[in-house]
């Protein structure tokens, strides 16, 4: 085996001596993840090309080491870094973010993405043409990177789009004899030899002739609008292990090494919020039925927010809001390493949660930042929507909305200006977060967070949630929201003091399984969740050799899969 100090000499060889970070301070923000997991690495490599990122991983796969793919390090279960320290081989984790990159094509219907591109950046680039990505809320927010979104099939708010899905993907692959082999499959004519096409392709050297839309495969998944609207269904719309779209990059969880993705964008629509707020759940239940089955085009998107998640959202996610008003996402990222570091260099003297104590301080001094309407609405009911909806179905909602809560004594609806309308889909992303910020600001009670992402069936009319009363005295809150027209469900369970949050987990597993739900639905199975049986055998197939990210959905850390995944 090549030694550590032979194999470190050639990543800097490769990158630059800057770019290869040892270091335990400085590979913390890397190694460690956003909500969970954390791990040793030999060291963490920023490789700022494509050709770069290819020679990198020639000498890690060369070197016999375990390579973990990261771009934004913003996954909700523990991914896109290590898990432990048990792994059978040193970890070489290349973060790709120096690799940025959109370029448009097809008159910017479509687009090839780098690694390092984010889906805020996605978003600025299309902007000026009137269109927009498969996502525009929530993980663009704090700069997820458009290949991880593709990679687990992730949802987001969308009705109509469903996960992020292509069939059109340029990706190194290990193969069973240990070979590395970059495969083309973008549609695009860039050469032959690795350096030829990584090299052509980062400086954007090809035209229309180049591009093949004939054959070459999907950029988006075009079923979902019709398979949503299917209210009737004994299926979920949409989860992480459906094997229908799991497709070499899609899906991936990390099996392969991206270096490119091809994908659809999609036109901006002038459009309009509802909001609405009711202490029956069927209320909702009714006007997500008829709207996903009577509108002229589909909703745009529907969120659902719990009075409890409305509560800790608008005290904990605070700051998160304030950010994002006024100063937009572009700043966000930069801010989440600063209070990396800031919390890094505390942790060095057993300190944890300082910044998230702080900034805690200081958020509840200010008053309220939700538009009063919203605050009313907190007073007087338990369950909220809002609505988005394009304005060629804005009478129609309307009309709707009016009959059905004008007879209606538990809830009411009104239409959103467009500083309530925005403020009131910000308040919805700004909860994903605001149970971390909890649980650091309350060590003394709370042992930790246990957050399950779900996917009820399309037809089911009981999607409140109702736990046995030994388990609800185990949590001091629970916050549920998430994506009410696909059915796709957020909890999050802030657990007391003492309780074992992985006891409780499988505990809600059985809980869903009696229910006929899927989970994860679309932050994937990371470190926290079993991969099934599909799942699990497409990752071999991708990487029978085991090298990229073992581990996943808790399979074999060992080479070539031993002992076998799915003994657990």
């Amino acid at each position: 085996m090549i030694s550590r100090d032979t194999l470190l000499k050639q990543l800097r060889d490769a990158v630059g001596r800057d770019h290869v970070l040892t270091d335990a301070q400085r590979t913390r923000r890397f190694r460690k993840g956003h909500r969970t997991g954390e791990g040793n690495v030999l060291a963490v490599v920023r490789p700022g090309t494509l050709l770069e990122q290819w020679r990198v991983l020639e000498a890690a796969v060369a070197a016999d080491r375990i390579v973990i793919m990261q771009a934004a390090n913003t996954g909700l279960t523990g991914g896109s870094t290590p898990d432990g320290n048990d792994y059978d081989r040193e970890i070489v984790l290349i973060n790709t973010l120096r690799i940025t990159g959109v370029q448009l094509i097809n008159d910017g219907e479509q687009v090839v993405c780098l690694p390092g591109a984010t889906l805020d950046r996605l978003e600025q680039a299309l902007a000026p043409l009137g269109r927009e990505p498969h996502s525009v809320i929530g993980s663009s927010c704090i700069g997820a990177s458009v290949l991880g979104g593709v990679c687990n099939n992730s949802g987001g708010s969308l009705v109509r789009r469903g996960p992020a899905y292509t069939e059109l993907a340029l990706y190194a692959q290990v193969k069973e004899d240990g070979s590395l082999e970059l495969v083309n499959h973008l549609g695009i004519d860039l050469g032959n030899s690795p350096e030829e096409i990584l090299t052509r392709l980062q400086r954007g050297d090809y035209g229309p002739r180049q591009v093949s839309d004939e054959a070459a495969g999907k950029a988006s998944d075009q079923r979902y609008g019709e398979h949503v609207r299917d209210v009737d269904a004994d299926t979920p719309a949409r989860f992480n292990a459906d094997p229908s779209r799991l497709f070499e990059a899609s899906g991936s969880a990390g099996k392969l090494c991206l270096f490119a993705v091809r994908l659809d964008t999609f036109p901006k629509e002038p459009s309009t919020v509802f909001y609405i707020g009711t202490n029956a759940a069927g209320d909702l239940t009714e006007v997500r039925r008829h709207l996903l089955n009577r509108l002229p085009s589909l909703p745009i998107a529907g969120e659902y927010i719990h009075r409890t998640a409305f509560d800790i959202g608008e005290k904990y996610g605070k700051d998160t809001f304030l950010l994002i008003d006024r100063f937009g996402t572009a700043r966000v990222p930069a801010a989440f390493a600063m209070k990396s570091r800031v919390d890094g260099f505390f942790e060095r003297f057993g300190l944890r949660g300082v910044s998230d104590r702080i900034i805690q301080l200081v958020m509840n001094l200010l008053p309220s930042h939700l538009p009063p309407r919203m605050r009313d609405y907190r007073e007087r009911f338990e369950h909220h929507l809002m609505i988005r909806v394009a304005n060629d179905s804005l009478d129609e909602t309307r009309r709707f909305l009016a009959e059905h809560f004008g007879t209606a004594s538990t809830g009411a609806f009104f239409e959103c200006d467009a500083d309530e309308g925005r403020k009131a889909f910000l308040h919805r992303f700004a909860i994903a977060g605001a149970a971390i910020r909890y649980r650091e600001a309350h060590p003394a009670s709370v042992e930790d967070i246990l957050a399950l992402d779900i996917a009820l069936r399309r037809n089911d009319r009981d999607w409140v949630e109702t736990l046995p009363a030994q388990m609800e005295a185990q949590i001091i809150h629970k916050l549920y929201y998430g994506h009410f027209f696909c059915h796709v469900f957020h909890q999050d369970y802030i657990v007391k003091k003492g309780v074992d949050p992985i006891a409780m987990e499988h505990a809600m597993w059985k809980l869903l399984d009696e229910r006929r739900a899927e989970y994860p639905a679309e932050h994937n199975v990371g470190h926290l969740y079993v991969a099934k049986p599909a799942l699990a055998d497409f990752y071999r197939e991708l990487d029978p050799t085991n090298t990229f990210n073992p581990g996943i959905g808790q399979t074999s850390k060992k080479r070539h899969w031993e002992p076998c995944c799915g003994n657990h």
